[in-house]
């Protein structure tokens, strides 16, 4: 039976699904109150808990074969955040200590891209080092320095592998990630803003394979990088509009105006309780070096992400399908 931290996520709940496919025996560590919308209907095993809670973690962890550890807070808004830190570094170490103390013999840890340290120019690989001391955001200095623990754990002879997705798109977005709302945005053919820029994207199922992957045939303490495709945001919303055969409006904001709005929205965003899409950090990462490797990933764990365009295909069909399904059952 394999354990999944953070199950109800975009990365979560495609692994889990991914995993019952192949016959395997799940449990899901979940929130107390959390929404399961994104795992209702599947067969999967869960049990309250929190990685904050180390006491609440024996139980589920107890006769679990494996552990993938996804739990964790996501964000782009900028200044220090210590509930970003306590979860992400303080609940990583409660798993490790966990795992080491219930036998666990596998876990993978999803890491990010943004843990790595940034290069303005070069090939990013998995030759490059964790970076605790980023300055570019909390959300990237909390997973390198968690990424660190898990070296370390590793290193002390748990069986652990770490994994570090670049930007992840994708179908069964139930929460909706930040490019998957702007893709959504597009496929219902509303007004969509974005600014010039681009990133290396993903697809959310072949990052779930990864992760299978990287448990299979993962070397104890080795990273692998989960890359896609580099895009930029005006193909994408080109892309959309090819899949749906649909003209939307399409606003550019010029780059130089966005950077200045940007030190003001996280005011607004915090204010409004909105999900934050232009930030300092949002466009300094649509600027940066997005020349990312997965061929260690192909090489050691057959790793072979698709094409984009199927990916962004699949994702708009969802969304579609999806607000399709609650226009019926409204």
């Amino acid at each position: 039976m394999w354990l999944v931290t953070g199950a109800t996520g975009h990365i979560g709940n495609v692994l889990v699904r991914k995993l019952l496919e192949r016959g395997d025996k799940v449990r899901v560590l979940i929130l107390p109150g959390e929404s399961l919308e994104s795992i209702q209907g599947l067969d999967v095993e869960a049990i309250e808990g929190d990685v904050l809670n180390l006491d609440s973690l024996f139980e589920p962890f107890r006769g679990a074969r494996g552990v993938f550890h996804l739990a964790g807070v996501i964000s782009i808004m900028p200044g220090s955040n210590e509930f970003i830190r306590r979860v992400n570094v303080e609940g990583t170490r409660n798993v490790l200590h966990a795992a080491k103390e219930t036998g666990i013999q596998k876990l993978v840890y999803t890491s990010s891209i943004h843990a790595i340290k940034r290069i303005e120019n070069g090939l990013i690989d998995e030759t490059l080092p964790y970076d605790p001391d980023n300055p570019y955001g909390a959300y990237d200095r909390s997973k390198a320095q968690a990424t660190l623990d898990v070296q370390q754990a590793a290193q002390s002879g748990l069986e652990a592998v770490i994994a570090c997705p670049t930007g992840v798109i994708g179908p069964f977005d139930f929460r909706g990630s930040m490019m998957g709302d702007v893709i959504r945005t597009a496929a219902e053919k509303k007004p969509t803003l974005y600014v010039d820029g681009a990133y290396d994207f993903v697809d959310v199922r072949d990052v779930a394979d990864g992760l299978i992957a990287a448990a299979e045939n993962g070397k104890r303490g080795e990273s692998y990088i989960l890359s896609g495709q580099r895009m930029s945001v005006r193909y994408l919303l080109e892309t959309v509009r090819e899949i749906t055969g649909q003209g939307f409006m399409v606003l550019k904001m010029p780059f130089e105006l966005a950077k200045w709005a940007a030190q003001f929205t996280p005011f607004y965003y915090r204010w409004t309780k909105t999900s934050p899409r232009f930030t300092p950090y949002s466009l300094e990462v649509l600027r940066s070096n997005s020349n990312i490797s997965h061929a260690k990933a192909t090489r050691a764990l057959g790793y072979q992400p698709r094409s984009l365009y199927e990916s962004i295909a699949d994702t708009v069909r969802w969304f579609l399908a999806l607000k399709a399904f609650a226009t019926i059952n409204k």
